[in-house]
C-alpha cells in the first residue's frame, strides 16, 4: 500500500521529478524539497549528539548503527548536477558571507565533521498585517526597570551586530539543490523500509530530539534515587 500512496503524489513529466508541496497520500504530509540534504543533516547531527555518550551506552551502539545505515543509504543516491550545484553554491558563500551569517537567509554549521548550510524557512506574510502597512500588532512592552535577563535580547532589537546591507542579505536567493527523482526516492524508501521518505525525515527529527534529551539528563549515570529491591521485576509465575 506504501508504493501505491507514493503515486498519488504530483509527478513532474522530465525526469519524473516529485513535486514539492504536493500531497503524498498521507493526510497532513506534503512532499519534501529536499529529503537527500535534510536526511544527511539530521543523521549527523544526531551522531555528533552520541558521540558524547559513553561508548558502553547500549542506547549509544544501537541507535550509532542504525543511523549510520541509513545515513549510507541516503548518501548513495545523488540527484544529477549535485557536485557542480555545490560548486556554484559554495561560490555564492564565498561572494555573499552576509547572507550566510546570523541575519541572512541561511547559517554555515558542522555536524559529524561535515559543513552545512542550514536555509531558514521564511514565514508567510499574514494579510491582516499587510492592511496595517506591515505594522505588527503585538504585546505592550512592561514598564520601569529591567533585569538582566529581560534586557538579554534589548541589543539586538536595536540592530545590533546587523550588517550594513541587511536587506540584501535577507532578500539572497540561493540556488535549489538538484531534485531526487521519483525512481531514486522510492529506492531509498524500499532500502531503509520505513515508509515514505517523509516519514523517515519525522522519524530522523525524532530521534534528534531523543539523543538530546538524553545527553542532557546523562540517563546513563546512577539514578539519584535507588529503587527498592524487586521494584522493577516482572511478576513471575512461582513453582
Amino acid at each position: 500500500m506504501r508504493p501505491a500512496l507514493r503515486l498519488l503524489a504530483a509527478v513532474k513529466p522530465v525526469g519524473r521529478v516529485l513535486e514539492p508541496g504536493a500531497p503524498t497520500g498521507l493526510c497532513g504530509l506534503l512532499t519534501h524539497p529536499a529529503p537527500r540534504s535534510t536526511l544527511v543533516y539530521l543523521y549527523s547531527r544526531t551522531l555528533d549528539k552520541l558521540k558524547q555518550f559513553p561508548e558502553s551506552s547500549v542506547y549509544r551502539q544501537s541507535t550509532e548503527a542504525l543511523t549510520r545505515h541509513r545515513l549510507s543509504i541516503i548518501e548513495r543516491i545523488e540527484p544529477a548536477g549535485l557536485k557542480e550545484w555545490e560548486e556554484r553554491v559554495q561560490k555564492q558563500v564565498e561572494a555573499n558571507p552576509d547572507a550566510f551569517e546570523k541575519h541572512g537567509v541561511a547559517v554555515r554549521r558542522t555536524a559529524d565533521g561535515r559543513a552545512f548550510i542550514v536555509v531558514r524557512q521564511k514565514g508567510e506574510v499574514d494579510e491582516r498585517e499587510e492592511e496595517w502597512d506591515g505594522e505588527i500588532t503585538s504585546d505592550p512592552e512592561p514598564e520601569g526597570v529591567r533585569s538582566s535577563a529581560e534586557r538579554l535580547g534589548q541589543k539586538e532589537a536595536f540592530g545590533h551586530g546587523r550588517p550594513d546591507n541587511l536587506e540584501k542579505a535577507q532578500d539572497f536567493e540561493i540556488e535549489k539543490e538538484p531534485s531526487l527523482t521519483f525512481e531514486q526516492i522510492s529506492t531509498a524508501e524500499k532500502e531503509i523500509g520505513a515508509g515514505l521518505i517523509e516519514e523517515v525525515i519525522q522519524v530522523a527529527e525524532g530521534e534528534l530530539r531523543l539523543a538530546r534529551e538524553m545527553l542532557e539528563n546523562k540517563v546513563w549515570e546512577e539514578l539519584c534515587e535507588k529503587p527498592a529491591e524487586g521494584q522493577w521485576s516482572y511478576f513471575e509465575r512461582k513453582q
